[in-house]
């Protein structure tokens, strides 16, 4: 296995490896556990770190409950894994009482669910604090609809650039999205009908997965056919017209982002997107870091102290 290292802004690699080293390998084995008995936790986890970063910056501020908190809002309504979290926070608070942030936690928690679908690591640097604000008006993440640039902009106001953009995005080649996100491309996208981007033969497959009037909650492999495995057929899928969603297909279709996966897919010069995977990942979670003294390390992730 190959293993990046990025160096992070305000956090480092190893910042517990005095103060509790262990709790690295408590969250991974965790994760492990959760992801023998339930997959799905793993595309979940990852999109949780995601959905995190992208508000308030990557404090944890999406595990806290309440009413009009983050995890309210719409978006975040059918994020998955929460449990994993919360029991590697109790696990290593048993060890090491008051040390370890449940920022990191969850951090260190989509990358461990990266390896186990067989993508790349990468190391993770840790020394993030938790957040106390939590506001479901605050959220606003990207929505299939969202043109590649209105994309481009949401991602340059954290740092984040263009191939950051293609290679995060990416991360859909594990998980599953609902009909509803994406129905409106099969039937009524123009006067004349489906999305005429989406390759014939696969309009009928989706057709058939989700039926107009159907169950618009039944979800549907973001890649498919590896939808479990974290590799390039996601973009292959781009390239041959097969992306569920239209902000995911317009990755190919527009002008800026297209050479990127290109690239990702062997052009030249080519770039290697486990690699880009894990260098921006490690961008995106020192997204507005709570580090020194503020902020605070929760006793329990869904709640502050």
């Amino acid at each position: 296995m190959v293993t990046i290292l990025v160096e992070g802004q305000g956090t480092r690699v190893g910042f517990y490896s005095s103060s509790c080293p262990r709790a690295e390998s408590i969250v991974s084995l965790t994760v492990q556990s959760h992801y023998r008995s339930n997959p799905i936790i793993a595309p979940g986890l990852l999109r949780m770190h995601f959905h995190d970063c992208f508000v308030e910056g990557c404090d944890a501020s999406i595990l806290i409950e309440g009413s009009n908190t983050e995890k309210t809002a719409i978006p975040n309504l059918t994020l998955r894994g929460f449990e994993v979290i919360d029991d590697a926070k109790k696990q290593i608070e048993a060890v090491c009482p008051g040390i370890v942030s449940c920022a990191d936690i969850l951090a260190l928690a989509a990358r461990d669910a990266v390896v186990l679908t067989r993508g790349v690591s990468w190391l993770v640097p840790t020394g993030r604090r938790d957040g106390r604000v939590s506001l479901a008006s605050n959220v606003n993440l990207i929505s299939p609809t969202e043109s590649i640039d209105a994309q481009k902009q949401k991602f340059a106001a954290f740092g984040l650039n263009t191939q950051d953009l293609v290679a995060l995005v990416g991360g859909h080649t594990i998980g599953t999205a609902a009909c509803q996100t994406f129905s409106y491309r099969l039937y009524n996208f123009t006067s004349n009908g489906p999305d005429a981007s989406i390759d014939p033969a696969f309009l009928s497959q989706l057709q058939s997965l989700c039926p107009q009037n159907g169950d618009g909650t039944r979800r549907v492999d973001l890649d498919t056919g590896s939808a479990g495995r974290f590799d390039l057929c996601f973009f292959t899928n781009l390239r041959n017209n097969r992306g569920i969603l239209e902000s995911d297909q317009k990755l190919w279709t527009d002008a800026s982002t297209r050479p990127i996966v290109q690239r990702f897919l062997g052009g030249s010069p080519p770039l290697s997107f486990s690699i880009e995977f894990g260098r921006s990942m490690v961008k995106m979670s020192n997204i507005g870091v709570k580090t020194g003294t503020d902020g605070e390390i929760r006793k329990i992730c869904s709640a502050v102290n």
